[in-house]
């Protein structure tokens, strides 16, 4: 391979194969809670907190199952065959969402979650192997950073056909979409498979690692037994049923990660302590950042001003982009002063001769004409506000950088993480004042705050996700790699049911400001945990990436 050459023929294939599938993955969790609690257009009508339960263990389990599906491709299947299985899975699993029936949901997002066990880990892992050849990896960091733009390249744009789709025909369409850009997805990755074949390699097994046998006894099987009886036990200990099942069903396999640890050899102890050290800490900030598809989606619908400025109106209108409401006298659901779906004795919706509850803290100078009918930026749009900044921001950080490197000041992999939670911790101080200035929800906030809320977080977020991929291919023992960036999808998983957790308190709060400190807090807290071992993970970086 040419030495000038900075990065390898497989990151495109790779980079697209990603785009598209992160195109239905993220297509479905913008608009989740809004199918799940919608009430008019054929959604499930749940309350939010239900939304919210089934979010978290949805998205928490999506980022468990990668451990299974890192262990199996670096022990048995390799990283070809587990990738292209896990897009079919999930490819399968969202044209399942477009069948409106409870029973096909749930089989449907468990295909998911089986199939990104198998795609995320192991197309992640396989993008550091095309760079362990010499002449590319100097560049290891800076691939996954333009790999990571790929992936939210898809997330930005998913979130516009999402609301075509619901606007035009309904919410299965949106959900086929999903499905349709996952294949696309698997049909890029194999026309690309001749230049990461020689990438996929099977590592043996050393004496000291655990064989599948024990693996299966010692770790799937009572994972899967104790999150059965954690759901069936009678009353709930974290809260709901879902939250049990996910917190017992981790316990195994947190204990295989600690005695991983403690049966490593002296070489590899060190970087694998690290390693999962880091994990530890980022669980903070997945617990904050996975609120895009709860907490805030609930501010983005309810809280913030969406009506279509006159400039892009009619663009949008044309594009079916906006929701069409009247401010009239109808027959609506029932909404209490929270937001939240009024029921009767049965469970139902109750209805009322009202208005939409949009226009329920609309400032009165602010109110349209009675029998206005009113153009509302659809609400999945706004989480395309994350990937856009990820776009246009990931140029910006890697010249950052580069310019850093140049000048010898490049901080370490391990000072980025820490440096990504500090950041974002402040991300959280735009809702507090957002929250504040719309006097805690009585009138509509205006829409720069979600979005300046959403451009902090990427900047941590930025420094943080892609670089903590970049750590694990890096410091991870050759023949653990994918079992480790399972360990990080293991992280990002417990975060993700813990952001669900968070989110269900939302109504708990009387002053939303004080649920945004929360956040702040957690965050900080992770902040201030990983600078003080920042020595300490330095040392072992130093003594094991070379």
């Amino acid at each position: 391979m040419p030495a000038t050459k900075k990065h390898p023929a497989a990151l495109p294939f790779l980079f697209l194969a990603e785009m598209w599938e992160r195109f239905g993955f993220y297509l479905i969790l913008g608009i989740f809670q809004l199918y799940l609690t919608d009430t008019a257009k054929g959604g499930w009508g749940m309350d939010r907190k239900t939304a919210a339960d089934i979010f978290g263990t949805y998205i928490a389990f999506v980022y468990l199952t990668p451990f299974i599906g890192g262990l199996l491709a670096d022990r048995i299947m390799g990283y070809r065959k587990s990738i292209i299985l896990g897009g079919i899975l999930m490819g399968l699993g969202y044209l399942g969402l477009a069948v409106h029936n409870l029973t096909i949901f749930y089989l449907s997002l468990a295909l998911i979650c089986i199939g990104n066990g198998f795609f995320k880990p192991n197309i992640s892992t396989l993008l550091g192997n095309v760079y362990n050849d010499e002449a590319y990896k100097a560049n290891k960091d800076l691939g996954y950073n333009i790999f990571y733009m790929g992936i939210n390249i898809g997330a930005f744009i998913c979130n516009f056909f999402a609301a075509f789709l619901r606007n035009t025909i309904g919410w299965g369409a949106a959900f086929a979409a999903a499905g349709v850009g996952m294949f696309l997805g698997v049909i890029i990755f194999i026309i690309g498979m001749k230049h990461y074949r020689h990438a996929d390699v099977l590592k043996p097994a050393q004496p000291e690692d655990m064989p599948m046998s024990s693996i299966l006894a010692q770790v799937f099987l009572p994972a899967i037994a104790v999150g059965v009886a954690g759901w069936f036990i009678p009353g709930n200990i974290f809260g709901s049923d879902s939250t049990d099942a996910f917190i017992f069903a981790c316990l195994p396999i947190i204990y295989f990660f600690a005695n991983l640890l403690r049966k490593a050899s002296k070489q590899d102890k060190r970087p694998v302590a690290a390693l999962l050290a880091i994990f530890a800490v980022s669980i903070m900030f997945w617990a904050v950042f996975k609120q895009n598809g709860t907490a805030l989606t609930t501010w983005a619908q309810y809280y913030t001003d969406r009506e279509a400025p006159k400039a892009i109106e009619k663009p949008m209108e044309k594009l079916y982009l906006v929701e069409k409401i009247a401010n009239e006298q109808d027959s609506v659901t029932a909404y209490d002063k929270e937001f939240r779906v009024i029921r009767d004795a049965n469970g139902q919706p109750v209805k009322l001769w009202g208005k939409n509850p949009y226009f329920s803290n609309v400032a009165p100078a602010d109110m349209p004409a009675e029998g206005t009918t009113v153009n509302l930026i659809n609400t999945e749009l706004f989480q395309s506000i994350n990937p856009f900044f990820v776009v246009v921001l990931t140029p910006l950080v890697i010249m950052f950088f580069v310019w850093l490197r140049k000048k010898d000041k490049e901080p370490s992999t391990p000072k980025k993480i820490a440096w990504g939670l500090l950041i974002s911790a402040f991300s959280t101080f735009m809702m507090v004042a957002a929250v504040y200035v719309c006097s805690n929800g009585e009138i509509k906030a205006s829409p720069w705050w979600l979005i300046g809320c959403y451009g902090v977080i990427t900047v941590g977020e930025l420094f943080l996700s892609p670089m903590g991929l970049s750590l694990v291919s890096k410091l991870s023992p050759a023949r653990l790699t994918s079992l480790m960036m399972g360990g990080w999808f293991l992280a990002t998983s417990i975060g993700n049911k813990l952001s669900g957790i968070l989110a269900t308190l939302w109504d708990e709060y009387d002053n939303k400001a004080n649920y945004f400190l929360v956040n702040f807090l957690l965050l900080g807290i992770a902040a201030a945990i990983i600078f003080m071992m920042l020595r300490w993970l330095n040392v072992i970086f130093k003594e094991n990436v070379k």
